[in-house]
């Protein structure tokens, strides 16, 4: 892996940026999908169809809110790491990287990048893991930000944004491998709906088989392990957890600048003029080999993975439990009814839209634990469970003064 383009790949790749001409397997504007054809969601030309859609995800408030909820580390008062907020930026730029030399479409690889972690719980991964726990333990359903993240857009949004974004939300699967990404032949609302239902039903037994429908999310889902690998390891070493020299590359935090390079000239090399997105064999090993460091040096030390996962499971368990007592008994002075039931229904009747929260509400009760930062969801705990400091000491991890 050179982090060079071959000469002939180099010389197609300037040619086609220098025309601006697109792929013939770039998705075009005239193909956006939409469940309505309002008049306030016509393309112009200022604002063509995928334009839109970026702009409708970063007017979501929960957009607003991954910069308050973990990338990899919870409880250490330091600005420098990074945050659920900044992570879905750099996949974007890693993205339209890709997407740029391959002659994609960069409006809708930037509303796939910009709305693909919407629905990350607080906590990240361990976050998503302990309100899984809780709702599969309740109803035999399963929770994963990638299938909420589509919720949040499609349903608590309401915001008639496309299919090919939706799907590229859905399918982004950062956590699973693959070589080469082929597209999956979607064309239609009614199959994607029963996808994302089975999503609910079956959990990993759907979403591990989910392909996206466009080149633009599989440079996406591509983008989301580039964007993370290296990035993780710097703030590894930022906050203290491993040293420059822990690496077996011999890189430290260096790998990151390394693999932005090395791996999107990858994905171009392989990919270039094809209908599919790829890797080489070399760099496709890297890349599992570094995700693989990750795992066994960084993920697994994490504060919540270690010895504050229990408690931190038995905070999300307790307070789903209180969450949805509060909606069985109608306390519109609850939480839950003020700050989220009431919210999504103002934010809906916008759209001519209704948040049917009382036809399931263990859902809902998803719907507003997973759109908690870390710090509401500290703030919320504190107030409904007053010993719960007692529990789970997340003042501690806090200097004097600074409050979640």
């Amino acid at each position: 892996m050179t982090g060079e383009l071959t000469p002939a790949t180099a010389a197609a790749v300037a040619k086609r940026i220098e025309s601006g001409e697109l792929s013939p397997f770039a998705c075009r504007n005239t193909s956006a999908i939409r469940r309505s054809s309002a008049e306030r969601d016509r393309d112009t030309a200022i604002r063509p169809a995928f334009v839109r859609d970026a702009e409708k995800i970063v007017h979501l408030p929960a957009y607003n809110r991954m910069s308050g909820k973990t990338q990899v580390f919870s409880f250490r008062a330091n600005d420098d790491l990074s945050r659920r907020g900044l992570h879905v930026q750099l996949v974007a730029r890693v993205a339209r990287d890709i997407g740029r030399a391959l002659g994609l479409n960069l409006d809708l690889i930037e509303a796939i990048a910009l709305g693909h972690d919407l629905g990350h719980t607080p906590f990240g991964h361990a976050g998503e893991r302990f309100l899984n726990d809780a709702f599969h333990a309740r109803t035999g359903r399963w929770f994963f930000h990638n299938v909420q993240s589509v919720r949040v857009i499609d349903v608590l949004g309401g915001r008639n944004v496309s299919l090919q974004t939706l799907d590229g939300c859905l399918t982004h699967n950062g956590e699973f491998e693959q070589q080469v990404f082929e597209t999956s032949g979607l064309a239609e609302f009614d199959t994607f709906d029963r996808l994302v239902a089975s999503c609910w039903e079956t959990g990993e037994g759907a979403i591990g088989h989910l392909r996206p429908m466009t080149l633009e999310g599989c440079v996406v889902r591509i983008s989301d392990m580039i964007a993370y690998v290296g990035k993780d390891r710097q703030d590894a070493i930022r906050a203290g957890i491993l040293g420059e020299d822990a690496f077996d590359d011999g890189l430290g935090g260096a790998y990151n600048s390394w693999a932005l390079q090395a791996f999107v000239v990858d994905v171009v090399e392989n990919s270039f003029g094809r209908d599919r997105i790829a890797m080489s064999e070399e760099g496709f090993c890297e890349l599992r080999r570094a995700k693989r460091e990750n795992y066994e040096k960084i993920y697994g030390a994490g504060e919540v993975n270690s010895g504050l996962g229990r408690e931190c499971a038995q905070l999300f368990d307790a307070l789903y439990d209180h969450e949805l007592a509060a909606l069985r008994a109608g306390d519109e002075s609850s939480a839950i009814f003020c700050q989220h039931v009431q919210g999504c229904e103002r934010r809906l009747s916008h759209y001519g839209r209704t948040y049917d929260w009382e036809e399931d509400l263990d859902q809902t009760v998803v719907d507003f634990i997973s759109a908690m930062t870390d710090d509401y969801f500290m703030a919320t705990c504190e107030a409904v469970f007053p010993d719960s400091a007692s529990i789970f000491p997340l003042r501690g991890y806090f200097p004097p003064g600074v409050r979640p």
